[in-house]
């Protein structure tokens, strides 16, 4: 569960209770594509397959999933039914058909094949802490987490929705931790980075299972990069990958951590997802606060 986490602040006189979120959601459930539509969006239950309640509340803490289906019809396939339609017709008529008609051929072979083409699910986690009005979504992606925001907006009518920010300039902070000048003693640094020149179109370094005490990667910082992203642990239970932008990717938790849940869960979807819900709020409410602390998050 998470193993992305971009952040969103919501006013607080804009926040949603749990029960008017999940409520406002059941007009926006994902359907099926049609026949003619190459995809489809909308919330599902956190909960999987065969269950209907649109979100987990925990405490403050809602857990909210939102999914897409997509036709999967590959640009060949298209491509080669087409040329065989323009083959079959300059057979007939001992021409090639021109531009206008070759556009309302493949226009045709796209309505004859959607129907027959298979469709890829997704789904993507969101958590909506209720008392500090962080949206924290599970991907790393822009556009994905752009979607989730707007499903969301669209569902509940409004929702003012920010990506967080840092009143501190991330890039020279991690910058400063890489350099081991103001490393916190809460974190110890990974072996990932990537380290970009200030310029706009600069070189680009990307460390991975380096060793980023090594004078090679320091004589990169004497020579002016600065950090883009870095490999860290917290507090000897998680490690993360955190950019200049403030998402966390490639989110881990220690066996110290694991093994809290135990042998929660077992056939009981819901026991299982409770427990896990559990646990990641606990633990990365106490990341967010000090985040915030770190870099002046607003």
């Amino acid at each position: 569960m998470f193993r992305n986490l971009t952040l969103f602040q919501i006013p607080a006189d804009a926040l949603p209770g749990h029960s008017e979120l999940v409520a406002a959601l059941e007009g926006a459930r994902l359907r099926p594509p049609g026949p003619l539509e190459l995809s489809t969006q909308g919330f599902v239950s956190p909960y999987g397959r065969n269950h209907e309640v649109l979100g987990h509340g925990l405490g403050q803490h809602s857990l909210v999933t939102f999914g897409s289906e997509s036709r999967i019809l590959p640009a060949q396939v298209v491509n080669d039914a087409v040329a065989e339609k323009l083959d079959r017709i300059e057979a007939e008529r001992g021409r090639r058909p021109g531009g206008k008609e070759r556009a309302r051929i493949k226009d045709e072979v796209l309505t004859e094949l959607m129907p027959r083409a298979f469709i890829k699910p997704s789904r993507t986690d969101a958590w909506l802490d209720h008392g500090t009005g962080w949206l924290t979504i599970d991907s790393a992606s822009k556009k994905v987490c752009e979607s989730f925001v707007q499903g969301l907006r669209e569902a509940l009518g409004s929702f003012p929705a920010t990506p967080v920010s840092a009143q501190t300039s991330a890039r020279l902070v991690l910058t400063a931790w890489l350099t081991g000048d103001a490393l916190p003693e809460d974190f110890a640094l990974g072996d990932e980075c990537e380290l970009r020149d200030p310029a706009d179109d600069g070189a680009i370094v990307r460390c991975r299972r380096q060793d980023l005490e090594a004078e090679e990667v320091r004589e990169h910082i004497n020579a002016g990069k600065q950090v883009a992203q870095l490999a860290v642990s917290y507090d000897e239970r998680m490690q993360f990958v955190i950019g200049e932008d403030l998402c966390l990717r490639k989110l881990r938790f220690s066996d110290v951590v694991n093994e809290q849940l135990g042998d929660i869960g077992g056939d009981d979807a819901i026991a299982e997802l409770d427990a896990r819900f559990a646990l990641l709020t606990g633990e990365i409410t106490r990341l967010q606060a000090r985040l915030g602390e770190l870099f002046d998050l607003s």
